[in-house]
């Protein structure tokens, strides 16, 4: 009986200290993430490497294929040229844009966080250049396309001020249409950049910035030594973020453009060349160019990734092993 009363408390002793699992429930919520991901994002995926290795295009109203061709469009995308140019107009845009914008971020940010200078209106101005990134991008470009036009507003006003006596042709010059794309995309997304770098600023310990104030540190010493340092994870990010952004760049220069890439396909980008072939009815080709896109993002996103953020924690982990810091 001694016995029997022991086993029977231990059992509900042991009931009693092992409670209630809710590890189960994590699984259950994550599940619609990984099923919506699994149809709409991976299926996709492997269907474009599927049919990358494929003919499949119409010609008139016959269509040829699907014939299994191997690694045959590959090779004649790399063969023809056209990638590499229009990887090229991708990159220049991408940079014409992005280099204001992060130049124009940093210094918005370190400006509206900085406690010293007592800003007024900070919330008013924070929405003001965040509002660009609301509009859409083929009303931007739309908007553009008729104030730099050859008889718009922009022409209109500096042949009446005397400045110019006939209209610029903004649209018909390469670097006119780039930098119009440029200045588009730098309008769009500066705000957005400024609101991350502004979180990050915000985050660091503000008695980190009072100590170096108190050692001497100057203002750029202060932003160059310490500021950037501590903000390079969000930095990363950004860089990485908007490299991808910009080689799926396709609405602004498209609308612009109408679809031509003019002048003489120097504002062609990666994504005009895609849908060329997607309209074409080329989806083999498509395929294939897709995953190309896919290699170039992934390869330059671990480059950046690389040279701004592993290479700092690797140094560190050298100096921190050898006792000097």
């Amino acid at each position: 009986m001694i016995t029997k009363r022991g086993e029977i408390m231990t059992t509900k002793r042991t009931k009693k200290n092992k409670g209630v699992s809710y590890s189960k429930w994590g699984y259950f919520f994550l599940a619609p993430f990984f099923i919506t991901f699994f149809i709409f994002s991976f299926v996709p995926l492997v269907s474009t490497f599927y049919n990358s290795f494929f003919e499949n295009y119409r010609s008139g109203l016959k269509i040829i294929g699907p014939n299994f061709v191997g690694f045959q469009n590959y090779i004649t995308l790399f063969t023809s040229g056209d990638l590499i140019t229009y990887l090229g107009n991708t990159m220049i845009l991408w940079l014409l844009g992005f280099i204001p914008q992060i130049v124009i971020s940093l210094l918005l940010a370190a400006w509206f966080t900085n406690l010293r200078l007592k800003l007024r209106g900070t919330g008013f101005f924070k929405t003001v250049i965040y509002m660009p990134n609301l509009i859409m991008a083929s009303a931007f470009a739309m908007l553009f396309f008729a104030l730099f036009s050859d008889i718009g507003p922009v022409n209109s006003s500096l042949m009446s001020a005397g400045i110019i006596k006939e209209p610029i042709r903004f649209l018909a010059s390469t670097w006119g249409t780039r930098g119009l794309s440029a200045l588009m995309n730098f309008l769009m997304w500066f705000g957005n950049t400024t609101i991350l770098l502004m979180a990050a600023i915000m985050g660091i310990d503000t008695s980190t910035f009072e100590a170096a104030e108190m050692d001497g540190a100057k203002g750029s010493q202060i932003f160059f030594k310490i500021t950037l340092p501590l903000i390079r994870p969000i930095l990363v990010y950004v860089i990485i973020t908007s490299l991808i952004g910009g080689l799926q760049m396709f609405d602004v220069p498209q609308i612009l453009t109408n679809g031509t890439g003019a002048p003489n396909n120097t504002s062609t980008t990666l994504i005009m060349f895609l849908n060329n072939h997607l309209y074409s009815k080329n989806y083999g080709m498509a395929g294939a160019l897709s995953v190309i896109l896919f290699i170039i993002a992934a390869v330059l996103s671990l480059i950046v990734f690389y040279f701004t953020g592993n290479r700092e924690s690797k140094r560190t982990k050298i100096k921190g092993g050898g006792g000097k810091l």
